[in-house]
């Protein structure tokens, strides 16, 4: 019954996104691909703008239709997972003013354990969210954000989550391009981010440079369940070669500033606080540590990557596979970093973890479609470390 309601509410929310109003034409900005150069300025008559990524062994679709009628936003968004089944239907609206620019979302978020383990165990998030951007030029804005997270699940690492609500406020600021999806991930609406294996594609702002902070405080004062003080900040620096080669480094860290312990008899550390599993701070994923196969949650954490930059074509066109190969560049990986309950592993050098990898971004266009790839192999030098493959697809037109 769970994976039948969650269908029912992706179409539902889709469907309301393809019925928005349509305008005539408006100008499309297609992601850049690699670099700092602004992309050519395209006009489009098709009336929705859909985006596709796919994210390979995940198994994740995410497919999303937008459309800007004069100075209003419409967008939706369904991600679907083959292997696990997991389903995310996300609703949006956002109101560009002469000085603030207001978001209304939805959205629905279902997850289940692997469809070849035969459970139907899940885990739900169904709320709202409002958050109001106040532009202060071109590469700085501040975002106040408020939502409540309804939490639903049968699974019983998640008993405590189970059936309760999570309200809260969350206020950043933000220095960069606005349309870098991780950073807005961190000062905004959190579930609707693409994620990327590179930072390549980032925008990253003046000088190669941004900077995005937010904190996060979650009360129990207006009908909460949950009681937490977060702090995330992030920060990235493209540093150019020579050849047309350069090199991106990224620092994120993050903290609960305090968090109400609620249950000091449980064994596993992240059920003694008042702190949904979802809003702790992982240590492996495409946008962490790429080569950790193994789920690492904290309270604390603190990660570093390296990605080196080299190019094998660019600003071409060779033809292969039926497709127009515009770019490749080939890139070296390496990163570390540690994540735990408590702040002294930041001083313990014998818990971060070392991570390197090999990879490739390219872009290939197909007649009007132009497909950005990239991937890589990546490996965790730890205990338990291993071989990790993975592979992204996006769409643009």
């Amino acid at each position: 019954m769970p994976r039948l309601r969650a269908w029912t509410t992706a179409a539902a929310l889709s469907a309301a996104c393809c019925v928005a109003p349509l305008a005539a034409q408006e100008p499309v900005e297609p992601p850049t691909g690699i670099g700092d150069t602004p992309p050519p300025v395209r006009t489009s008559s098709q009336a929705l703008l859909p985006e596709v990524d796919f994210y390979f062994p995940e198994g994740d679709l995410d497919i999303r239709l937008n459309r800007l009628v004069k100075n209003a936003f419409f967008g939706g968004q369904v991600r679907y997972n083959f292997a696990k089944g997991d389903i995310l239907a996300l609703l949006r609206y956002r109101y560009y003013g002469l000085k603030r620019v207001w978001q209304i979302g939805v959205f629905d978020d279902v997850n289940y354990d692997r469809l070849d383990s035969g459970s139907n165990d899940f885990e739900r998030a169904r709320g709202g969210l409002v958050q109001v951007e106040i532009p202060q030029g071109i590469h700085r804005r501040a975002y106040l954000l408020g939502e409540v997270d309804n939490l639903t699940s049968n699974k019983d690492e998640l008993v405590y989550s189970t059936d309760r609500t999570n309200t809260f406020v969350r206020v950043g600021y933000q220095i960069g391009t606005p349309d870098d999806s991780r950073s807005n991930a961190i000062v905004g609406e959190s579930r609707s981010r693409v994620e990327r294996l590179f930072s390549g594609y980032r925008k990253i702002g003046p000088s190669g440079f941004g900077l995005t902070g937010a904190l996060t405080w979650s009360f129990d004062d207006l009908g909460g369940d949950f009681d937490y003080l977060r702090a995330e900040l992030e920060g990235l620096k493209r540093l150019p070669g020579r050849n047309e080669r350069f090199a991106i480094v990224r620092l994120h860290a993050g903290s609960f500033l305090s968090a109400a312990v609620v249950r000091p008899e449980e064994e596993k550390p992240h059920d003694r606080y008042a702190i949904p599993l979802q809003e702790l701070f992982r240590l492996d994923g495409r946008e962490e540590l790429k080569g950790l196969d193994e789920r690492r949650y904290g309270t604390e954490e603190l990660h570093a990557t390296f990605e080196w930059f080299l190019p094998w074509f660019t600003e071409a066109d060779r033809k292969a596979l039926k497709g127009s190969w515009e770019t490749w560049y080939w890139v070296l990986y390496a990163g570390a970093g540690t994540v735990g309950y408590s702040s002294a592993i930041f001083s313990d050098w014998d818990e971060y973890v070392p991570d390197v990898g090999f990879g490739f971004e390219s872009a290939v266009r197909f007649g009007r479609h132009v497909f950005f790839i990239s991937a890589v192999a990546a490996h965790a030098l730890d205990e338990g470390g291993d071989l990790k493959t993975s592979l992204s697809i996006k769409s643009s037109r």
